[in-house]
C-alpha cells in the first residue's frame, strides 16, 4: 500500500495527475502528547508525511503537502486544533512537502524554511502555490521553537536530501521529523540536482542517530513511523549499497556495465520502489561517486 501510494509522487515530479487519485482527507497518529503525524487517508498520496504540534498556544505545522492536498490538510489541522496553524515549517523544496504553502499563509500562518527554500522557490514558485507560498521567516543554521511546553529545534543538515534541509527535534518529546533525509524501508530519492549528495544524506542520518535512543520515535519523510534501530538499518543499507558500486567505479566499469552487474540486487525485494527503483539508485550512487 505504501509503494503504490508513494508512486504517485514520480507523477508529481514528472507530469499531471488527476485529482482523485489524492488524499482528499488525512488519518491522525498521536506519536507524542500534542505531536501528531499525519498521512493520506485510505492509503491515497497526500505528499510527505507531515507532523503538527497541537496546543492551546500555538499549532505549528511542519511540512504541508502538495497544492492539491494543501485544503485537506488545513482541514485536518482545524480539526486536531480547532484552528489552523500559526507557524508551518518547511523541511525541504521539494512541491509534495510545500505545496500547501500559498494556501496556508493566506489562512494567516508564517512560513518557516532554510534560506535555500526560499531562493529556490524564489525562482519557481509554482509547487509553494505561487509566490505567496514564500516563506516569510528563513533561517541558515538552526531556529527553535518554544511552544506548549514543547521545543521544538529546527536545524539544517548540510548536502542530504537537498541543500535545504531542516531535521525537527522535539527535545523534551524523544521525537524526530526527519522528512526526507529518511525515506523507511525505500531507496532514498537523493536529489544531485538540487543540491543533495550521497554523503551528506549519509552523515545527516549519522547525526540523528546520535541524537537518538532505543525509545525515540522518528517520523521519516515517507514510509511509517521508525525507531533508531530502523534508521541504522536504513544507513548500513545506503552505506553498503555506495561501498558495492564504489567497488565496481574503482575497477573501471561503465554506468551500463554497472547497472548490468545489478549491485543492490540484494536489496532489491524490501527497498525497490516505483519511484526510486533499484537501478535508479544503482545511477544516483553511481553519478555522486563519478561526479568532480
Amino acid at each position: 500500500m505504501i509503494n503504490r501510494a508513494l508512486g504517485l509522487a514520480v507523477c508529481l515530479l514528472a507530469a499531471p495527475v488527476f485529482a482523485q487519485d489524492f488524499a482528499t482527507s488525512f488519518d491522525s497518529t498521536e506519536v507524542a502528547p500534542g505531536i501528531y503525524m499525519l498521512v493520506g487517508s485510505e492509503g491515497k498520496f497526500g505528499g510527505g508525511n507531515i507532523s503538527v504540534l497541537v496546543g492551546d498556544e500555538h499549532v505549528v505545522l511542519i511540512d504541508d503537502a502538495m497544492v492539491p492536498t494543501a485544503q485537506p490538510v488545513l482541514d485536518a489541522v482545524k480539526n486536531l486544533a480547532g484552528r489552523g496553524p500559526d507557524f508551518v515549517i518547511n523541511t525541504h523544496v521539494h512541491g509534495d512537502h510545500v505545496g500547501g504553502n500559498a494556501l496556508l499563509q493566506d489562512d494567516g500562518s508564517y512560513v518557516v524554511a532554510h534560506d535555500n527554500i526560499r531562493k529556490r522557490l524564489l525562482v519557481k514558485s509554482d509547487d509553494a502555490g505561487g509566490d505567496g507560498g514564500l516563506p516569510l521567516i528563513t533561517f541558515s543554521k538552526s531556529v527553535t521553537f518554544h511552544v506548549n511546553g514543547h521545543e521544538a529545534h529546527v536545524f539544517h543538515v548540510h548536502h542530504a536530501h537537498t541543500d535545504g534541509d531542516g531535521v525537527i527535534h522535539f527535545r523534551d518529546d524523544n521525537v524526530i521529523h526527519a522528512s526526507d533525509v529518511m525515506f523507511h524501508k525505500l531507496f532514498p530519492y537523493i536529489d544531485l540536482d538540487n543540491g543533495g549528495s550521497v554523503d551528506g544524506f549519509i552523515e545527516a542520518q549519522k547525526q540523528m542517530i546520535a541524537m537518538a535512543d532505543d525509545d525515540t520515535v522518528i517520523i521519516p519523510g515517507h514510509g511509517e513511523l521508525a525507531s533508531k534501530a530502523d534508521l541504522e538499518q536504513d544507513l548500513a543499507v545506503l552505506i553498503d549499497s555506495k561501498k558495492r558500486v564504489k567497488a565496481l567505479v574503482d575497477a573501471g566499469k561503465s554506468q551500463e556495465e554497472v547497472l548490468a552487474e545489478n549491485p543492490l540486487a540484494d536489496y532489491h525485494d524490501q527497498y525497490n520502489w516505483s519511484f526510486i527503483t533499484t537501478e535508479k539508485m544503482t545511477s544516483t550512487l553511481y553519478r555522486a561517486l563519478t561526479s568532480d
